[in-house]
């Protein structure tokens, strides 16, 4: 059973998919965030309305799919160099900015206005960064408020699962002292969705995510191959710092993204990126040339 967001008849609404149609529920649940909040309760509830007699069922052409949570009270939590394939393909093209292996999870946010819906057209400025990579990432929903959670807890505070793609711009992300904040924040780049699948019917380790950009698979890989499992990364993270029930954590990508390769694969206006994972759906996204840059003075290095 897998939870999205809808634009329907002018509002948006919660709904659970099934096949092509889509169940709504009842606008006084309250949006995607309520209903996680809501914790086991309403996710029974939720559960039972969509199998219940008169349940408002439509076509999915009938509604415009967008990212499953659309309301944030911080900013995206993200991971990196979580896949060791992907910290050792990178190494020597860090622009000077190379580290020792990890030996704790490294992370990272990205704003929230980088979010869009799984189908819609990712903005595209080439004045803004030369460098457009790809990076496919399985996101994990918090749904249970805590801090400083125990490893062997960890699992408790997942509300679900859903796919991401962590577009970057690489030029940014060197120019700005090696932190990766404003090479991961620009507007309206990152699809996330295409909906949620509740925790308890997805094995965390057992996804395969791939990108495919016009048609060619340049990543594919288990998320077995994590360095720091889902648990570790809530753990760490919530060390001494709150995790609150909606935020999204971004558990980070394999190898094969574009900088890393020779010779280098970047996006550009047109090209098709689709992010697939085995039980969570696809998100497919064509980059669309836009007016980012408005009337800034900053100029960038060639």
């Amino acid at each position: 059973m897998a939870f999205a967001t809808l634009q329907y008849q002018g509002e948006q609404r919660v709904a659970i998919k099934h096949d092509d149609a889509w169940t709504l529920l009842p606008a006084s649940m309250g949006d995607m965030v309520t209903l996680i909040e809501g914790g086991a309760a309403a996710l029974e509830l939720a559960r039972k309305m969509a199998t219940a007699s008169g349940a408002q069922r439509i076509a999915a052409s009938q509604a415009r799919l967008l990212a499953p949570i659309t309301r944030y009270r911080r900013d995206i939590l993200c991971t990196g160099w979580n896949y060791w394939d992907h910290f050792e393909e990178g190494k020597g093209k860090r622009e000077g900015q190379d580290v020792p292996a990890p030996v704790a999870p490294t992370f990272f946010t990205k704003g929230p206005d980088t979010v869009i819906g799984p189908y819609d057209d990712i903005a595209y400025d080439a004045t803004v960064s030369a460098k457009w990579d790809y990076e496919a990432e399985m996101a994990v929903v918090i749904g249970r408020t805590g801090r400083s959670i125990p490893v062997e807890r960890a699992m408790e505070h997942v509300w679900g699962y859903c796919l991401a793609n962590d577009i970057s711009q690489r030029d940014l992300q060197r120019r700005h002292g090696g932190q990766w904040l404003k090479g991961k924040s620009i507007d309206g780049t990152m699809p996330l969705g295409p909906w949620i699948v509740p925790a308890d019917e997805i094995d965390p380790a057992g996804v395969h995510l791939e990108c495919v950009v016009n048609g060619a698979v340049l990543q594919s890989a288990s998320t077995r191959l994590m360095a720091f499992p889902v648990a570790e990364l809530i753990a760490e993270l919530s060390f001494g710092m709150t995790l609150r029930a909606g935020d999204v954590l971004l558990t980070g990508t394999p190898s094969g993204v574009g900088n890393a390769r020779e010779p280098q694969i970047f996006l550009h206006d047109g090209d098709e990126v689709v992010v697939r994972g085995s039980g969570l759906g696809e998100l497919r996204n064509r980059l669309k040339a836009c007016d980012l840059r408005g009337g800034s003075g900053v100029k960038l290095a060639v």
